[in-house]
């Protein structure tokens, strides 16, 4: 253990460039963001002579408090990160102790979950550090509004010009380290106008409703006689609280005609909004359709939904085995070079009771590997000689 300490602070003591404590922070802009704002957001990152991304992550930020959005992101992640993993060698033998250091592991877990932010956000630049003090690493995301990725440069304020060239860094490639195309902008590029329009929508039935919500009450007094005017004032701001009123009888009050809509036009837009959201972050409408929802709709959406994070979960895998194992070797985080991150396979346990149960008269199966796989305690055979367990044909149905 203490070789390893004194190997770490040695190897420390190489990220020299510290690019993430140069960085100059920024107040992200609250003015009202439209489809416009973001077209020039877009041109700004799409320029390939003087590209700037502050301006699209600017607007990210901006949308990522949308509740359906950040919901539908939250759903795949957990799903895309939530499983095992294992830590393999070159003979793709399992490590177990280092695959168990890597679960607990919050440095290792950090890299993980921004390497998946990618598939939101698009390309990524991380920096790693190695806390003496605390004795441990730390994974910093480099904030992409500061990132010019087809330039290879770090902005230190990303109004200016001035930066760093960190591709041409020693520490490039071990205590940084980057993935993501240069004009990858992530599945919130097209999700932005999702969200812009779905606020409009619902800024205009929020209006509606404070409008209409109360019909518009008319007085028709005489505006000549001034008291006469005041006593109408009064009375219209009090009637909010009064269910009766006295007028002379040269005056009249009644209530304008109402609207003949309850908002369905802006409604309407929100569901497609919040659809169209749905279908491009978990590729299907989950849980969310109960006018036309049934349980096979439920179940197909479910398997779309499984393909989408299968996807997201070997793009993981591509980009830890290309970029990140080699790197915390490099670091000395990892005790060799060559080491691979794969994914624990999923099991189907009701198909393989159902296989089990089948091969039973034939074939012997241990108690040993029931007992790990399905969690039930057995003891033995029934009868000498038979390899029949005593357990309820339905148990997985």
């Amino acid at each position: 253990m203490a070789k390893n300490k004194a190997k770490n602070k040695k190897q420390s003591k190489r990220n020299t460039l510290q690019a993430m404590s140069q960085i100059v922070p920024k107040a992200t802009s609250m003015l009202r963001a439209d489809v416009a704002l973001w077209k020039s957001a877009r041109g700004q990152a799409e320029n390939p002579d003087n590209q700037r991304m502050y301006a699209i992550h600017n607007l990210y930020k901006e949308i990522e408090i949308d509740a359906r959005l950040s919901s539908q992101t939250k759903t795949r992640k957990e799903k895309g990160i939530g499983g095992g993993y294992s830590i393999k060698d070159a003979n793709d033998k399992v490590l177990d102790d280092l695959t168990q250091t890597c679960l607990k592991s919050g440095f290792f877990n950090d890299i993980v979950a921004n390497v998946w932010d990618k598939i939101i956000k698009g390309h990524t630049v991380l920096e790693f550090d190695y806390n003496d003090d605390a004795e441990k690493y730390q994974c910093y995301l480099i904030p992409r509004q500061n990132i010019v990725p087809n330039e290879g440069f770090i902005l230190k304020d990303y109004n200016d010009d001035k930066g760093i060239k960190y591709r041409e860094e020693p520490e490039y490639g071990n205590w940084i380290v980057e993935f993501g195309d240069h004009y990858d902008y992530g599945l919130l590029n097209k999700a932005i106008p999702h969200v812009l329009f779905k606020r409009f929508a619902q800024s205009c039935w929020s209006e509606l409703c404070e409008i209409y919500g109360i019909p518009p009450r008319v007085m028709k007094t005489n505006t000549a006689d001034t008291a006469a005017l005041h006593r109408a004032e009064k009375m219209m701001q009090e009637m909010g609280a009064a269910a009766w009123f006295i007028i002379d009888d040269t005056e009249d009050i009644e209530w304008a005609q109402s609207v003949n809509t309850s908002g369905e036009v802006y409604e309407n837009l929100i569901n497609l909004c919040n659809n169209e959201i749905c279908l491009l972050l978990t590729g299907a409408l989950i849980g969310q359709d109960s006018k036309y929802g049934s349980k096979g709709k439920e179940q197909s959406s479910l398997e779309v939904l499984d393909s989408v994070v299968q996807g997201d979960k070997r793009m993981i895998e591509r980009i830890m085995c290309d970029v990140i194992m080699h790197a915390l070797y490099l670091i000395g985080f990892l005790p060799a070079d060559g080491l691979r991150f794969e994914w624990d396979k999923a099991e189907n346990l009701g198909e393989l009771w159902t296989r089990t149960k089948e091969i039973l008269p034939y074939k012997k199966v241990k108690d040993d590997w029931i007992k790990d796989k399905f969690g039930i305690e057995v003891e033995g055979d029934i009868d000498k000689g038979s390899n029949e367990l005593n357990i309820a044909p339905d148990f997985f149905v």
